[in-house]
């Protein structure tokens, strides 16, 4: 009973929150809506450029952490192909 109680208050504090938010100018939203996060190795260069998108995908693979999800699908088919989620696109 406790449990849908505080289901019921979380909802109803989500829906105030988003009330409030809806009365603030557009441009307070936009600025407080997003915020930057730093990602290794993809904010450590300016730029970078690739001529063929095969050779972006072996950087990626090569240099990119793997909590961002830059891995070629072959690798994550064969790490998933013991669970039942195997054809599931990541």
């Amino acid at each position: 009973m406790n449990l849908a109680k505080n289901a019921v208050d979380s909802l109803a504090d989500f829906r105030e929150q988003c009330r409030r938010q809806l009365e603030r100018p557009i441009e307070q939203r936009i600025k407080y809506g997003f915020f930057r996060n730093y990602k290794p190795v993809l904010d450590d260069a300016p730029c970078r450029v690739f001529h063929t998108m095969q050779e972006y995908r072996q950087w990626a693979a090569q240099n990119l952490p793997e909590y961002l999800g830059f891995r070629p699908a072959q690798v994550i088919m064969r790490e998933d192909s013991g669970s039942k989620s195997s054809n599931v696109r990541r």
